[in-house]
């Protein structure tokens, strides 16, 4: 866990030279599968670090009465600790996709291809040294937004099942 906690000490920026030098030699470099890996390595360890203490929350009363009624560990742990946690995997998946998604220096430093720029890097584009085509810039920003509002469209009902939801009495 210590490992996990140290990787979210320092700003992603701050591994930007090692992780190209990294993916340089592993050829990797200017490729969606490079730049997918750099983004994992900073949202995996959130995820673990945001579900560890919300599955530690989850009181183990409620898999031990699944249990005693019959059910397998894996079927507790599916059909009753998965349902109490969802609120925190929306949420968790939510962070993870936004902090990817936005993320623009990473992208800007790793991708010099413009097939491969992602959608802030593209957009940044628009805003140039001596001149801006912000009317350009702001229906690329309208558009861009739409998947995360899409996103957090479909969790809002698992966020609001979570705040409505109880599990063990008192």
């Amino acid at each position: 866990m210590a490992t996990l906690l140290a990787t979210q000490m320092f700003p992603t920026v701050a591994s930007a030279i090692p992780l190209y030098i990294m993916l340089d030699m592993l050829h990797l470099l200017n490729s969606r599968t490079g730049l997918v890996l750099c983004y994992a390595s900073t949202s995996v360890p959130f995820a673990i670090f945001q579900l560890r203490a919300a599955f530690e929350a989850i009181p183990v009363d409620l898999e031990e009465a699944a249990m005693v009624d019959g059910a397998t560990r894996f079927e507790a742990f599916l059909r009753v600790v998965l349902p109490a946690a969802r609120p925190a995997i929306a949420v968790t998946a939510l962070f993870a996709f936004m902090s990817a998604y936005n993320e623009f220096i990473l992208a800007a430093t790793l991708l010099s291809r413009e097939e491969m720029f992602t959608l802030p890097v593209m957009l940044q584009r628009y805003i140039g040294e001596y001149s801006a085509q912000w009317e350009r810039f702001a229906a690329g920003a309208l558009v861009v937004s739409i998947p995360v509002m899409a996103l957090f469209y479909v969790a809002q009902r698992h966020l609001v099942a979570g705040l409505t939801s109880g599990g063990v009495k008192g």
